[in-house]
């Protein structure tokens, strides 16, 4: 099973979802007039609460949301799978995809917010499925979409951070990874269980506190690594255009050295981890309380920005840095140990990480249930929220004794399937698109 979907993922991931994924954030970025210079903007619209405005929770509390879901193992464990499988120049790719990628995520929040739909009981359902079917009268795509997101919520956003834990608990402790995942599958139940703004009030406050917690352990590693940081940038750059001119002592280990699979794990992994382009935030970004889709949407957009221009780019970093410092082969390291070996370097730095990556994990958890929820919403209206909360739990479970390997190979499948029927979306319905103009 894992050779066929590597061998589909090597096709999906080689030229299509590249060469697709890069042209719209292209697109959008130009025709949106560079939306990324008014990220100072976003981030102070952020924490501006605006008053009377329909919604159901803050635009804080949306974007908080949105970087529950998206800061997580795909910071750690992901940016470390990137440059084992494709080597430091992936890192850039990586990157460039969420600078790129901010513009795109403001014009999937804009449609999210432009085509949301008030229920009966006076919450807000929006995001790329209402987009498709009112937006685009086809609603037949936004089945697709809605299944791609059921789908997507087991397997990004539950089975890879389930297993991150449960791997992680077990390295640092010994505890046994049965036992973890029954623990974290309950604890996260006792959340969603809550509905949307149970969920907004956990993220709100973990978000914050574990970005922070996790930025600084990143720069004090950078601080005592600081001759190499310089070095580290150029290898990373020379590493994404030139693989083959770099020194065998360099690249050596790496299995991938070349641009293809540098821009291949790379672009992969941003999307895993910013979800520029997936839709995802669009459906958080409907449930805020904004008075037009461009405010919400530059908020949203922020997300992109913390996630992959700021956190990606510091892991990366650290990672690239303890290489120069510590030349080690990564044969034999799992993905989550690539990470690990740089925390080594400060007293208690590979626990102050298992803990990072323990809370980032069950905010993912969270996040992306609230996701599937609406997708099931959509798809089988709210009788059947309560079914999909009792399989997305079980889930947590199966996932935390799955392969890892298995695990992230089903990841970029389902990620690309998502992303397709959304981008689609996205260029057909450009034109009500605006670019934010407001003072």
């Amino acid at each position: 099973m894992i050779e066929v979907i590597k061998s589909l993922n090597n096709f999906l991931w080689g030229f299509p979802m590249p060469t697709l994924l890069f042209g719209v954030h292209i697109y959008f970025t130009f025709r949106l007039k560079g939306i990324q210079k008014h990220t100072l903007k976003a981030i102070k619209l952020s924490v501006t609460p605006e008053k009377e405005s329909e919604g159901d929770i803050s635009g804080f509390a949306a974007l908080s949301h949105t970087l529950a879901a998206t800061i997580g193992t795909g910071n750690i464990v992901g940016i470390s799978t990137a440059v084992a499988l494709g080597g430091p120049g992936a890192i850039f790719w990586c990157w460039l995809t969420g600078v790129l990628g901010m513009a795109t995520s403001y014009a999937e929040c804009f449609l999210g917010v432009l085509f949301r739909r008030k229920t009966e009981d006076g919450t807000y359902l929006g995001g790329p499925m209402y987009a498709l079917e009112y937006g685009l009268n086809q609603k037949w795509l936004a089945v697709i979409f809605s299944f791609c997101t059921l789908i997507a919520s087991y397997g990004v956003g539950c089975s890879t951070q389930a297993r991150a834990v449960t791997e992680t608990a077990y390295r640092l402790w010994g505890l046994p990874e049965y036992l973890v995942g029954m623990v974290i599958a309950v604890l996260v139940g006792f959340v969603i269980v809550g509905g949307v703004k149970s969920i907004g009030k956990i993220c709100s406050k973990l978000v914050p506190a574990m970005g922070i917690f996790y930025i600084v352990g990143c720069l004090i590693i950078l601080a005592l690594n600081y001759s190499f940081i310089i070095p580290s940038i150029v290898l990373i750059f020379r590493a994404a255009f030139l693989p083959e001119k770099l020194p065998a002592a360099v690249i050596g280990g790496f299995i991938g050295s070349t641009i293809r699979s540098a821009a291949r794990y790379g672009i992969a992994r941003g999307l895993f981890t910013n979800e520029a382009g997936l839709g995802s935030a669009a459906i958080a970004a409907a449930g805020a309380k904004t008075s037009h889709p461009s405010r919400q949407a530059l908020i949203s957009m922020s997300a992109t920005f913390w996630d992959t221009v700021v956190m990606c780019a510091i892991t990366g970093l650290v990672i690239v840095t303890n290489l120069l410092k510590h030349p080690f082969s990564v044969e034999g390291y799992s993905f989550a140990e690539f990470t690990t070996a740089a925390f080594h370097a400060i007293p208690y730095g590979e626990q102050l990480l298992g803990i990072s990556l323990i809370a980032f994990a069950i905010a993912t958890l969270i996040g992306w249930s609230y996701f599937g929820e609406k997708a099931v919403d959509y798809l089988f209206g709210k009788s059947a929220i309560n079914t999909y909360r009792i399989c997305y739990i079980i889930m947590i479970f199966i996932g935390s004794i799955m392969s890892l390997e298995l695990v992230w190979e089903l990841t970029d499948l389902v990620n690309a399937c998502m992303a397709l029927p959304n981008l689609v979306c996205l260029f057909l319905l450009r034109k009500l698109i605006t670019p934010y103009d407001h003072p």
